[in-house]
């Protein structure tokens, strides 16, 4: 059986976390601190440890370090758990190591995703490098090969743009020159039907990786692309791109997990545009921006109505009258362009 070690001081949430793990068929073994954790990671050797980052005795950024300058721990894929949802803080974690990083609050088909993620992941590398090869250059000083190595990597190298609210970057036809992170801002992409019908097609954050149309070749987007706040661009061409994944082969795996991801959130908008009520799809939509523009989620949205239907698959008349119901049960408020989300579980849980 799994086990996992689950490192957080906030008691209720550590025995809930630690009852959904088990109930999902995960031996869990609990600390209530950096310094309790380690200890027992040392002595038990979990197979993945989920840490939390804000405790007391020792923080999980320490913890982490500890652990991963001792033999017998620094290949126990971490990934942290916490509400601290800035950049900045977001890639210093993973600049220090860790597999993964979860914001609070969380869901749990986002926890358990995460775990059977990192999982496969070592699993694979295992399998492609014999222990001896694991053991000699565990650091990988020169290699990118992780999502955040490679992120850093478009810190490092990548060519800056800057795009103003409702700028487009790129057009549906329009060569696929680039591969870019957001470090600043928000960008929709999006397709126009036949009929002249705009479907949104994606929505991308802060820290996002978009434009990837292909990892190697010059192909047409198939898609526009526009900025949905006041946004900054690093760019990496394709060229270089090709040639950083030539030398840097174990990134393609983190490559493929982003692919995968993005297959999901597809096939879950094509179910909801399917077969969800009006009502659930308006509510999931409104969620999905204040997840992709806003810092937290109770900040207001700044976004159209038109832009809400299309991602919702419902016409601008059908979503006006599902906010006015939301509205009506003091779910929402709304002025203007903003909308404000009032009752976050109330809205996760509209049926």
């Amino acid at each position: 059986m799994t086990t996992i070690l689950l490192i957080e001081d906030d008691t209720v949430l550590r025995e809930n976390t630690a009852e959904l793990l088990e109930l999902s068929g995960y031996k869990v073994i609990t600390a209530s601190n950096g310094k309790i954790g380690v200890s027992l990671a040392k002595k038990q050797h979990p197979d993945i440890i989920v840490c939390d980052i804000m405790m007391p005795e020792l923080d999980g950024y320490a913890a982490l370090k500890t652990l991963s300058e001792s033999k017998l721990t620094k290949f126990i894929p971490f990934i942290f758990l916490s509400a601290k949802t800035e950049r900045t803080d977001v890639r210093k974690g993973m600049n220090l190591g860790a597999d993964d990083y979860i914001t609070k609050p969380f869901t749990e088909d986002e926890l358990i995703s995460a775990i059977e993620s990192r999982l496969a992941k070592v699993s694979i590398l295992q399998e492609l490098n014999s222990p001896q090869d694991f053991e000699s250059n565990p650091s990988g000083e020169n290699d990118i090969k992780t999502l955040n190595d490679l992120k850093n990597f478009f810190d490092d190298n990548g060519k800056e743009f800057t795009f103003k609210n409702d700028t487009i970057i790129y057009r549906e036809e329009d060569h696929s020159n680039y591969i870019y992170l957001i470090s600043k801002g928000a960008v929709k992409c999006h397709r126009i039907d036949h009929q002249g019908k705009e479907l949104v097609t994606a929505l991308y954050k802060e820290d996002d990786l978009f434009g990837y149309t292909s990892f190697t070749q010059t192909i047409p987007h198939k898609e526009t692309a526009t900025a949905i706040a006041d946004t900054s661009l690093l760019g990496i061409s394709i060229i270089d791109f090709t040639a950083m994944l030539n030398k840097n082969h174990k990134v393609v795996l983190a490559l493929v997990d982003l692919l995968t991801e993005d297959l999901s959130v597809v096939k879950e908008q094509l179910i909801r545009m399917a077969y969800g009520s009006v009502n659930q799809k308006t509510a999931a939509t409104i969620l999905k921006f204040a997840q992709k523009i806003n810092r937290k989620p109770e900040d207001p949205i700044k976004i159209s109505r038109n832009d809400l239907a299309s991602v919702a698959g419902i016409a601008p008349e059908t979503l006006i009258r599902a906010l006015t119901e939301f509205k009506k049960q003091g779910i929402i408020v709304a002025e203007g362009r903003n909308i404000k989300v009032i009752d976050i579980q109330k809205l996760e849980h509209i049926s």
